[in-house]
């Protein structure tokens, strides 16, 4: 009976040695196909890295060029600035020289000219879209009023 034990405990222990080697096998497998579905996430990440990077470097050369549009029309404002400073002294300056034109100035605005200035409180463009339409029609110089 020994030697039926024997061969009995040789082939448990292959059946042992071969389920082993299975299931060592399976684990393999398992371990290689969640290194392929690591690296296909890792390759992702790099092209959304990529593509952020992109768009960073695009956001970032947007804003230099609208930071040096910013600046040139801060200057431009500053000339513009100077130079209504500039006439509005010329004026007051003609002003104080010629009685005329001293009192042309200080007439009223004719009522044409000052309805052309004056404005009610809009919001909205459906509100200055009726406002425009409701002030009458301008009309045209050959045009005569009907009396």
């Amino acid at each position: 009976m020994s030697m039926l034990r024997q061969v009995l405990y040789g082939i448990a222990l292959l059946g042992a040695l071969g389920l082993l080697i299975w299931v060592q096998e399976t684990r393999i497998d398992v371990a290689k196909g969640k290194t392929e579905l690591a690296k296909a996430a890792a390759k992702t990440a790099r092209e959304d890295a990529d593509r952020n990077l992109a768009t960073a470097n695009t956001l970032t050369e947007t804003l230099k060029q609208e930071r040096d549009a910013q600046s040139q029309l801060r200057s431009l404002q500053d000339q513009l600035r100077l130079g209504l400073a500039k006439r509005e002294r010329t004026i007051e300056e003609l002003k104080r020289e010629n009685d005329d034109l001293r009192n042309w100035a200080a007439q009223p605005l004719p009522d044409a000219a000052r309805r052309l200035r004056e404005r009610p409180a809009l919001t909205g463009a459906a509100a200055y879209q009726d406002w425009l339409s409701g002030r009458g029609a301008v009309r045209a110089t050959g045009d005569q009023p009907t009396q």
